[in-house]
């Protein structure tokens, strides 16, 4: 399936335009998505872009007249990124590039680590050997200019367009350091000939480098998921069709299918296209549609959905809606543009450093320059001493591990309570939610119809339970399993039965020693004559008022057992939703159901503000409402219908019991499928962020009071400059700090 396009959109100088979206090669941070998108908005045609790195995707508008796919690459190519166009599942060649990426990087971390041990121990207790300093400049150089390459790449690409990151930051620091370093080593006595013992740094850049790698796996891993909900989306269509000409039957391309053609499902299929059935009878699941578990009956003249499956039955179907039209390809291309409108996860981190990286080099050239014209004697020795000190004391590492390590130690904290998190804005967002939006079915309730009633109507009809179980084992009705599985557990055996027919939309019925027995609907024992008394109606009308399915066991005379069949409320629903409720949170809950099902429901959890017979999409727009509104939404779903407004939704939990789609797309996953747990997850964000804010407070209050120091401050009250060696410790207790900070999530009680 190509990339979703939607034609016809009039862009803003008034020309007709068309919107697309393109996976992105190459990109390492927030910054290299902004020089994309800047690159893209001023190529000449495009009317509108907008790139997003945590799913590492583009949209673009542009003037197909103006400019042509391949300019739009060419464009992006130029700055030293790629786009994917005409690939037939661009998607799939994006998951390939991003896990060859993830593998080299994995590599690289560990390499690093594996150098920068021997380097910290020769560094911290082996200084003084023989040739200690050139045995680490051995092992650090392929640290900083092999394995950590790519800052040094990216930081050059950034610096082209007069902007700065954390790429910037560690390429400039490390590269000082090690440079500073290898002077000292190589020319020794440029030193001592100024009194100054020659120290050098390498196991600090090594560190540096191999801590940032490791900040950016952990960012990569988070990423490298995105991208597979599309991916099992798309698999949900079948690659070919069977359509009928003339009465014959010919397997075509799923893309070549034209509306009107007549296509033929058989059991255990996908539907293709959406359309209209025009010959035969069958169930199909539409789970991935309305959420319900039951699937629906299809017969002639009812529409029929492309992505859901159909049941044992066969039928013909006429296409209507196909290719990006279907409600499949809106659910792809809205769960796409939702995921792309996200902000990246070290967002933050990056517009601090675009700060924070000018003013360190605006400060250590200002010491350099200073202490030139006021340093005496050793002007110089003293300029380099203290600017390259301000560097070093500045140095980003507790900065890099602010967020990632909080993170580490917040996801694995979740993971002990059956809480499974994706990525870091999940844990940023979710301590600002005020409104939660559920789904009814699968989240709820438990998801699968059961027995939630058997009543005898006659003395002694329990005997009949056995000819019960006989004939719904037969049935091939949804219904029929909830039954023969609640016989089963009260150790019921099935009968021979004399004679079994099916009866579309009614039920069934058999013989059994000569009497005849019907199980299904009221329809089915009007037709059959079979007559219902008063003491049964008042029953099944107090049934259905709960929102119960009523199915009737009958022989030819009476009614032998009524049957009332639900999807039950999970045991926790009702505390957790108070529990939120108690927090000031908004709690909505979002159904296909119909709405005397859906108000029962509510009624039994304590929800007043629900909404009925929704579609995936409304439940994407009822989001996008409370967002407008200013609110913070959480959305919790476990089917395929609720992708849409997962992905829209500003934190995204799924259930663990549900479709593996709804999962991808979520960035939470509760594993028990207990809505207690929601609760928990927000306040575990809460205490996460609370971290991070430490984190990031800790990491910029040792440069507010060493980068002064550093520079030398003090001087001139005292005579005292920092020694980079203390200003290297410095740096080293911020991360530190920073560390065992986090590890403190690890004794939170949620």
């Amino acid at each position: 399936m190509n990339t979703p396009a939607v034609a016809g959109q009039r862009g803003r100088s008034g020309t007709m335009s068309v919107r697309k979206i393109y996976p992105v090669l190459e990109m390492s941070c927030a910054a290299c998505a902004v020089s994309v998108e800047s690159m893209l908005k001023n190529t000449p045609g495009v009317t509108d872009a907008g790139v997003n790195y945590a799913n590492q995707q583009a949209w673009v508008e542009y003037d197909p007249k103006t400019v042509t796919q391949q300019g739009l690459q060419n464009a992006v190519r130029s700055i030293g990124y790629d786009l994917v166009i005409d690939a037939e599942n661009p998607q799939e060649m994006q998951a390939e590039a991003q896990q060859r990426h993830y593998e080299s990087l994995k590599k690289r971390t560990i390499g690093a680590a594996l150098l920068s041990v021997p380097l910290m121990v020769i560094g911290m207790l082996f200084m003084n050997m023989p040739y200690a300093n050139e045995i680490m400049l051995l092992l650090s150089a392929p640290v900083v200019f092999g394995l950590g390459r790519s800052f040094f790449v990216n930081a050059w690409k950034q610096a082209r367009h007069g902007q700065t990151n954390m790429d910037t930051l560690v390429a400039l620091s490390t590269g000082i350091a090690f440079f500073f370093s290898a002077f000292n080593t190589v020319f020794p006595e440029f030193w001592h000939q100024r009194g100054i013992h020659p120290h050098v740094y390498f196991e600090t850049a090594a560190v540096i480098i191999t801590f940032i790698l490791l900040g950016k796996l952990l960012e990569e891993r988070a990423k490298s998921n995105t991208s597979s909900a599309i991916k099992k989306l798309m698999g949900l269509q079948p690659k070919t069709v069977r359509v009928v000409e003339n009465d014959v039957e010919s397997e075509i391309p799923v893309a070549s299918v034209r509306v009107g053609q007549v296509i033929v499902v058989r059991p255990g299929e996908k539907i293709p296209v959406d359309g209209l059935v025009v010959a035969g009878t069958s169930f199909v699941d539409e789970s991935m549609i309305s959420g319900e578990p039951v699937p629906v009956e299809k017969k002639p003249d009812q529409r029929i959905f492309a992505g859901t499956i159909n049941q044992k039955g066969s039928f013909r179907f006429r296409a209507e809606k196909v290719g990006a039209d279907t409600v499949l390809a809106q659910i792809i291309r809205m769960v796409q543009e939702a995921q792309g409108s996200k902000a990246p996860v070290q967002k933050l981190v990056d517009r601090i450093a675009g700060i924070f990286v000018p003013v360190v080099i605006g400060i250590a050239v200002l010491t350099f320059v200073v202490w030139l014209l006021v340093g005496g004697e050793n002007a110089f020795a003293q300029a380099l001493l203290t600017s390259v000190t301000v560097l070093v004391i500045a140095c980003p590492c507790a900065l890099g591990l602010a967020t990632p390590t909080a993170i580490m130690v917040g996801v694995g904290k979740g993971a002990d309570n059956q809480i499974l998190i994706k990525d870091a804005e999940s844990l940023e967002l979710g301590h600002q939610v005020s409104a939660v939006v559920l789904d009814k079915t699968g989240t709820i309730t438990a998801g699968k119809p059961a027995v939630t009633n058997l009543e005898w109507q006659e003395t002694g009809a329990e005997q009949q339970a056995t000819v019960l179980y006989a004939l719904e084992s037969q049935s091939e009705h949804p219904l029929a399993t909830a039954v023969v599985d609640y016989l089963a557990t009260l150790s019921v055996k099935s009968q021979p039965l004399a004679s079994f027919e099916s009866l579309t939309g009614r039920g069934v019925e058999g013989r059994f020693e000569g009497i005849r027995y019907v199980v299904g609907n009221r329809r089915l024992l009007d037709e059959r004559g079979i007559p219902v008394s008063p003491a049964v109606e008042q029953r099944v009308k107090q049934w259905q008022q709960e929102a119960r399915t009523v199915v009737y066991f009958a022989n030819d005379k009476t009614v032998l057992a009524l049957i009332a069949i639900a999807d039950p409320i999970k045991e926790t629903s009702r505390a957790a939703i108070q529990t939120l409720k108690n927090r000031g949170i908004a709690v909505y809950m979002l159904t296909g159901d119909n709405p005397q099902t859906a108000g029962a429901v509510a009624k039994a959890v304590g929800l007043t503000d629900f909404r009925a017979e929704v579609m995936p999409s409304d439940k994407a727009d009822f989001v996008k409402e409370l967002q407008n509104r200013g609110e913070v939404v959480a959305m919790v779903g476990d089917g395929i219908n609720d992708s849409q407004a997962l992905a829209q939704a500003d934190v995204s939990i799924a259930m663990g019991k549900g479709s593996d789609i709804a999962m991808d797309v979520a960035r939470m996953t509760l594993i028990t499928s207990d809505l207690g747990r929601i609760p928990k997850a927000l306040e575990l964000s809460h205490r996460t962020v609370q971290v991070i804010r430490q984190n990031l407070f800790w990491a910029f209050i040792y440069n507010l009071i060493g980068i002064p120091i550093a520079a030398g401050i003090l001087y001139p009250f005292n005579g005292f400059l920092l020694n980079p060696m203390i200003a290297g410790a410095a740096m080293a207790l911020s991360s530190v700090s920073v560390v065992s900070n986090s590890l403190r999530l690890r004794g939170t009680k949620l």
